[in-house]
């Protein structure tokens, strides 16, 4: 066992569906941008499409509208966090924006676009959604921007998140790292990573059903903390090879500390 502090309600949140929702009621600009992107039919249809080609056709796990605000509220939600602990995202240290924002902006925007790569195919699937996520980011963003040439610099932030959430690739901003986290954070209930074959008990399978929750919170030595709650030690499969290799190329490890809960107890397993 490692040593543990007192958890509230006031900085424990729990990672769902709706999170997204809480950010975005207390941020107009935000909302806004969110029901611009998420209302257009290219993103609708890419969307959908990414479930046929990731459930349907390679009886993956979710790929879809639900994965996408689930990546989108725990990424504002590390957003935030990181944001009270001094961290300066890179498109506000490297001159890019100038309004905290438009950092949000791109968090959000990464997170939603993230996997809708899938409606073409798994393989490559980073690379292939950035590229389709161009145009749609510049018929939206010139809605929300009147600045074109600012819109073009937040455009290439979003992409470069988007294709950053791939294994292999080291993320080159805080928002590119935010948005990889977040995507390896949405292992609850069986909503694991690994695109497990659906009805297959392997290893897979077993490790992702046995995740129950997934909860964001203060650390000890560190701004952050992740708990995975899991009825059976299984789970800590799904965390060691999917959510950890993620953590440790985005750039931003140093800031988290990861603990499992199980039946026998908590203990940490990051760092």
């Amino acid at each position: 066992m490692v040593e543990s502090r007192s958890r509230t309600s006031a900085n424990v949140v729990k990672v769902s569906k709706d999170l997204v929702f809480k950010h975005l009621e207390k941020n107009s600009f935000l909302k806004k941008a969110y029901e611009e992107l998420i209302n257009d039919a290219e993103v609708k249809a890419l969307l959908h499409m990414s479930n046929v080609m990731a459930v349907k056709r390679l009886k993956y796990n979710d790929h879809g509208p639900v994965h996408a605000n689930i990546v989108a509220g725990v990424a504002l939600e590390l957003l935030e966090r990181l944001l009270q602990h001094d961290v300066v995202p890179n498109s506000i240290k490297d001159g890019v924006v100038d309004n905290l924002d438009y950092v949000r902006l791109i968090v959000l925007y990464g997170a939603l676009l993230h996997d809708i790569g899938n409606a073409v195919h798994r393989d490559m699937h980073e690379r292939i959604g950035a590229l389709l996520a161009k145009d749609i980011l510049d018929r939206i963003l010139s809605r929300l921007i009147k600045d074109r040439s600012l819109a073009y610099l937040i455009r290439q932030e979003i992409l470069h998140a988007i294709y950053a959430t791939a294994y292999d690739v080291r993320c080159l901003s805080v928002e590119a790292g935010i948005v990889k986290i977040a995507d390896g954070l949405d292992m609850a209930e069986g909503r694991a990573r690994i695109p497990y074959k659906l009805g297959k008990m392997d290893i897979h399978a077993l490790s992702a059903l046995s995740i129950k929750s997934v909860e964001i919170g203060e650390g000890v030595k560190r701004p952050i903390a992740i708990r995975v709650f899991m009825n059976d030690s299984s789970g800590v499969f799904q965390v060691e090879y999917v959510f950890l290799p993620k953590l440790r190329t985005s750039g931003l490890e140093h800031y988290f500390e990861v603990y499992i809960a199980t039946p026998l107890g908590e203990h940490r397993l990051y760092p």
